[in-house]
């Protein structure tokens, strides 16, 4: 569990650098793809293929794909609709499908109820803090922000039960993960970007660099590893705890208000959902 601690702090400080210094100054699909292109330089040089069969390869390089490649494609795509404040709401239910879908697709028998409730619990903490007043025309973006949930929310599950061995053979197994994510981000960057918008200060390079070796290489890796040592509903409540994590490290970095009642309610509520979702052993 505190693998999923540590790496939502890391993300926590990273979103903030992303919205602090490359946010409307660098192309959000240029920068994705730069990231995930670090990352896999990062794993290539440990990358055994032999470690695994061809099937299981593929199915490690479409987890990446999907769980960040079409993620960020839909994510992106749901900005053209949504302000921030509700991109950032509609992302709350992603705890409620990583626990339907781990039920549906992986369990011989129904998840416990405990699991469910824990979930809802993590949407509700999150709505806490982060409800706003929604725009007229929201159901898109509301749609496109839900496959992204849905992306995200498979690709840990698929992840969790595939077999692919101990910790050290995951990681050299793990390029395969960032293949199927940079040749997604890529076409979308190919599709969509606006090439104005390169990164060309040292400043925004060396947040690059740190966001594609440290926050997407180290923590994707360390997120999924964690994924397979947790229970469903831990792995699911652990996804919003983001948004308190991130809130705080705005106000404590950069000074940006904080709704402080509700922050403390919420993450209340999320904490609570934590302890429930950690009543049972992992599995």
């Amino acid at each position: 569990m505190w693998i999923l601690w540590a790496v939502t702090l890391l993300w926590a400080a990273s979103f903030s650098l992303i919205g602090e210094f490359l946010a409307g100054n660098v192309d959000g699909y240029i920068a994705v793809f730069i990231r995930m292109a670090l990352a896999l330089l990062l794993f290539l040089p440990l990358w055994r293929p032999r470690r695994l069969p061809v099937t299981k390869q593929a199915s490690l390089a479409a987890i990446g794909a999907v769980q960040i490649g079409v993620m960020y494609l839909l994510l992106y795509h749901a900005f053209l609709y949504l302000s921030v404040a509700e991109v950032l709401l509609f992302t709350i239910f992603t705890p409620l499908y990583v626990t339907l879908i781990d039920d549906v697709l992986f369990q011989r028998k129904h998840l416990p109820l405990r699991w469910w409730l824990a979930a809802g619990l993590a949407v509700l903490g999150a709505a806490v803090i982060r409800f706003n007043t929604l725009s007229d025309d929201y159901l898109i973006g509301f749609l496109l922000i839900q496959g992204a949930n849905l992306c995200f929310a498979a690709g840990q599950v698929c992840y969790k039960r595939l077999p692919l061995g101990n910790a050290r053979n995951q990681m050299h197994v793990f390029a395969l993960f960032f293949i199927g994510a940079t040749i997604v981000t890529g076409a979308a960057m190919l599709s969509f970007a606006n090439f104005d918008l390169q990164p060309s200060t040292p400043l925004q390079w060396t947040i690059l660099l740190w966001l594609g070796l440290v926050a997407s290489g180290v923590g994707y890796l360390a997120w999924n590893l964690g994924a397979k040592r947790v229970n469903t509903a831990q792995l699911a409540t652990m996804n919003n705890m983001l948004i308190p994590a991130g809130l705080l490290v705005n106000f404590a970095f950069w000074g940006q208000d904080v709704n402080w009642l509700r922050l403390v309610l919420g993450a209340a509520i999320l904490a609570g959902s934590v302890y429930l979702a950690s009543r049972r052993p992992a599995t």
